[in-house]
C-alpha cells in the first residue's frame, strides 16, 4: 500500500477514533457497575468521555485541506 492510498483514506485516524471508541466503551461499562462511585472514580470517567469530544474534533479536522 503506498502512503498517499493511507493518507487518502485515513486509516490512521480512523483507527485512533475506534480505539478511543473501545475505550470510552469500556469506562463506561465499568463506571455503571460499581455500587457508589466515589468523586474522583466520577471525575475519570468525565475526563475519559470528554476527551472524546477532542478526538473526534482531532479526526474531523485532520483531512487534507484542499
Amino acid at each position: 500500500m503506498k502512503p498517499e492510498t493511507l493518507d487518502k483514506w485515513r486509516v490512521v485516524p480512523r483507527l485512533l477514533v475506534v480505539l478511543y471508541g473501545i475505550v470510552c466503551w469500556q469506562t463506561f461499562d465499568w463506571f455503571t457497575a460499581l455500587a457508589d462511585p466515589t468523586g474522583p472514580q466520577t471525575t475519570f470517567a468525565t475526563g475519559i468521555w470528554g476527551a472524546a469530544a477532542a478526538w473526534f474534533g482531532f479526526y474531523v479536522n485532520s483531512g487534507s485541506k484542499q
